[in-house]
């Protein structure tokens, strides 16, 4: 991943809304949800979620595909994948390491 990839990626995840979008997006696994059904579940408005999937989508971390009249969100893992790699990618200047989180006992 480009730096200006990962600039864009956590861009899009500086929101509230569209962090909550993107982790309940992973948590859904490979097949997504209906933009309905996530709009329902964080209580958001159609228009607003419309806007948050538009910035998500523009920085690569979501797809959308058509499914009769609805449209399934799905985080894109191999996105999100590259830009942990390439946060972590000099971590303990490339040794075999464990997580900062295990580390100092931080909670995951």
């Amino acid at each position: 991943m480009e730096k200006t990839d990962a600039v864009a990626a956590l861009a899009a995840l500086a929101q509230d809304n569209r962090l909550d979008v993107f982790r309940l997006l992973v948590r859904a696994g490979p097949t997504g949800m209906p933009a309905g059904a996530i709009a329902e579940t964080l209580g958001l408005a159609p228009n607003t979620l419309t806007f948050h999937f538009d910035r998500l989508r523009s920085a690569g971390l979501v797809s959308a595909r058509r499914d009769g009249r609805s449209i399934i969100y799905a985080a894109r893992y191999e996105r999100m994948n590259a830009l942990l790699g390439f946060l972590t990618e000099n971590c303990c200047e490339g040794l075999s390491c464990t997580p900062a989180r295990k580390r100092t006992g931080v909670p995951a």
